[in-house]
């Protein structure tokens, strides 16, 4: 980072785009306002979409592109517009921990109702507390992280090109508005049935299995006497993945997609092969005897807790790894308590962070909250104390290891369902050894997986906002204090659209299911009433052991790569292979440095539009999924027309060839734009974006 930090010998001194020197308005009112106008909008809009349908979109992209276009027409700077982005985008992190959580607790009865009387404080002090110890956990360590070289940081770089673009003028902006058109129309032809976006394929196991298997499925009843089919879903057709897994490179894509081919190429078929007509005794028993769905139900009932065994494995070899630049962080952050007022005002703009000693003091405030919140949740008094100790720690550690891995494959890829049930397994534990049971005990572990989860998406969040403004040349405490203030208002309305979605639906209905808050109260209820699948969970950690001694690079990455949806990580390592077949045609055609380095930044742009324009329309098309649900009066002929649109289709059973050939498409885009903005080899080099 530039400013008084030193450099290490050999480290080129990073140059932001706006200069250190340079004074620039910043933190105004009307950035602050437009911030929190969108991540109100933004977090329950991501809300709704994670109760229906398990994901949310990553809000830093509209953000960004509102944010540019609003400061623009208001003749507002650079800095204000990363500011508006900064607080717009949080809004999504903070509904992301809420909807993985909250929930939980009415589902797992360890509440009376969802009512605003009953739910609405815990439910906000919850989510506030969460979100502000995130915000305080990241700072302890953010220095180090920014700095990593080994952090690619995909999303931050997306976002802040997306900021640079505005000021570069028409062949930056080029590349990118016009991929944001691409990746949205994409998004939209996928949606209204132009060609199929995903796809399971199914393979035979077994000799049964070879001689009846076809494509889309195998006769249930033959198939399970002989154990022997399972399903390998095929890469998704999304300009976003494929944009994140150009960004990331080819290196982290693989390690990411290795996990999930051992869980659908290795652990799911080996397991329908030999359990097979005992698969029911492993799964629900009301799971359907299809195989879509019965291999489904193997990944996620028994893979996934694989999964989480090895994340918590890696996820204490990734803070072992990063131990070095941990300790310097927090050693900073000690240092820093001695720093007087008139230190702090004589560093460079872009090294003044947040005080220490009002970071250690709120995390203090924090800690006694959430004693006191605990103790009213539960009706405990010392496992309470207890169970917010843990918080603490865990808390800490977990956000950590969220701002790590946003740093490798960004926040929309953050497994933060998979931290927090760690999380939950941990506190589980502790309260089974401290002899709590029933509702208490259930309510207490909930209380801490809420705190954790909230805390880690925020903390991924904002050492990506971080990273933006390391680039960009912003302030960093002007960065906290946005997000800062942008957290509690979001906590403050985030019950709002939960308890309107819940009325009009109920959590875990059809309409609703809210996966990963079912998933919470399940276990939850099964650990603290001693029913959970240990052994899957122990296999997990010893595969994660295992990983380490064969010197995996990132172990947490391949066990990532399991807990996550195949064809995601699929498309991600096929965005790799495009940029990595683009850079090897680049030496193949003999390009200079100054031609590789306009190739490289005309491929950053087109990826980063790739995934703007998906993220700005998944969040369009969300608001038309909610509005078609809309009972209100007032509401019925917007209602009609969002029913009309969202029930549109091309064709009415569309083929997954249309999205191989769009993905064709979108591979020629990737890798041939880029070299064709190569230019002439005269040309002096442009600042690299790759930053």
């Amino acid at each position: 980072m530039s400013g008084s930090a030193p450099d290490l010998p050999g480290k080129k001194k990073h140059v932001p785009y706006v200069p250190e020197t340079m004074e620039m308005k910043e933190f105004t009112l009307r950035a602050v306002l437009l911030g929190l106008l969108l991540t109100i909008v933004l977090g329950a809009a991501n809300a709704y979409l994670g109760l229906r349908a398990g994901i949310t979109i990553a809000a830093t992209y509209p953000a960004a592109v509102i944010a540019m276009a609003a400061m623009r027409a208001w003749k507002g700077s650079l800095l204000e517009e990363n500011i508006a982005r900064t607080a717009g985008s949080i809004g999504e992190s903070v509904a992301a921990g809420a909807i993985f959580t909250i929930p939980a607790f009415l589902i797992a009865k360890a509440w009376p109702s969802f009512g605003p009387g009953d739910a609405y404080w815990k439910s906000t002090a919850l989510i506030m507390v969460g979100s502000i110890l995130g915000v305080l956990f990241i700072s302890l360590v953010r220095r180090g992280m920014v700095e990593d070289p080994e952090l690619p940081f995909p999303e931050s770089l997306a976002a802040s090109e997306i900021h640079k673009a505005g000021q570069r003028g028409a062949e930056a902006a080029k590349y990118l508005f016009w991929n944001i058109g691409v990746g949205g129309v994409v998004y939209l032809l996928g949606r209204f049935g132009l060609f199929a976006a995903d796809k399971d394929f199914y393979f035979g196991v077994g000799s049964l299995g070879r001689s009846q298997v076809r494509l889309g499925g195998v006769g249930t009843t033959n198939a399970l006497a002989a154990g022997g089919a399972s399903m390998a879903p095929a890469p998704s057709v999304s300009p976003a993945y494929l944009g994140v897994g150009y960004i990331i490179g080819l290196r982290l894509a693989a390690l990411q997609f290795s996990g999930g081919v051992l869980a659908w190429g290795l652990m799911v078929p080996l397991m329908m092969y030999f359990l097979g007509p005992q698969l029911k005794q492993y799964i629900p028993a009301d799971t359907p005897d299809d195989w879509a769905t019965m291999a489904a139900a193997v990944w996620r009932f028994i893979v996934r807790p694989i999964a989480v065994g090895g994340m918590l494995v890696g996820a204490a070899y990734t803070l072992y790894n990063m131990r070095a630049s941990l300790t310097a962080g927090l050693g900073k952050a000690f240092s820093d308590l001695r720093q007087t007022a008139e230190q702090q005002s004589k560093l460079a703009r872009t090294e003044r962070y947040m005080s220490s000693k009002v970071v250690f003091g709120l995390i203090a405030v924090m800690f006694v909250l959430m004693c006191f919140l605990y103790i009213h949740i539960s009706g405990l008094v010392w496992p309470a104390v207890l169970a917010a100790v843990v918080m603490l720690v865990v808390g800490f550690i977990f956000a950590t290891v969220s701002g790590n891995l946003v740093g490798f494959i960004g926040s929309s890829n953050n497994p933060i369902s998979g931290l927090t049930l760690s999380t939950l397994i941990i506190a589980a534990l502790l309260m089974v050894a401290l002899g709590v049971h029933g509702p208490s005990g259930v309510a207490a572990v909930l209380g801490v997986a809420a705190v954790v989860c909230v805390s880690a998406a925020v903390a991924g969040e904002l050492l990506q906002d971080f990273k933006v403004g390391y680039i960009l040349g912003g302030t960093p405490s002007q960065i906290q204090n946005a997000e800062l203030i942008a957290v509690v208002v979001a906590s403050l309305v985030m019950y709002w659209p939960l308890y309107l979605l819940h009325t009009a639906f109920g959590f875990g209905s059809r309409a609703l299911p809210a996966p990963q808050a079912g998933l919470m109260a399940t276990l939850a209820i099964g650990i603290v009433g001693g029913d959970m699948p240990w052994p899957l969970v122990v296999v997990g950690v010893c595969f994660g052991i295992g990983l380490i001694m064969m010197q995996v690079k990132s172990p947490m990455l391949v066990a990532v790569g399991m807990y996550l949806p195949f064809e995601t990580t699929f498309a991600i390592f096929l965005g790799g292979v495009f940029r990595s077949i683009g850079d090897w045609m680049a030496k193949k055609r003999g390009l200079n440095a100054a031609q590789q380095a306009r190739a490289e930044n005309a491929g950053v742009l087109t990826a980063s539009g790739l995934i703007a324009g998906e993220a700005i329309c998944g969040l369009l098309w969300a608001g038309v999924i909610a509005l078609s649900y809309a009972q209100q009066s007032w509401l019925q002929w917007a209602a009609a027309w969002a029913t009309r649109i969202k029930a549109a289709q091309i064709f009415e059973h569309p083929l997954y060839v249309g999205g191989i050939m769009v993905m064709t498409l979108l591979a020629v885009l990737m890798i041939f734009l880029p070299l064709s903005s190569a230019g002439d080899p005269n040309e002096p080099a442009p600042p690299t974006a790759m930053m």
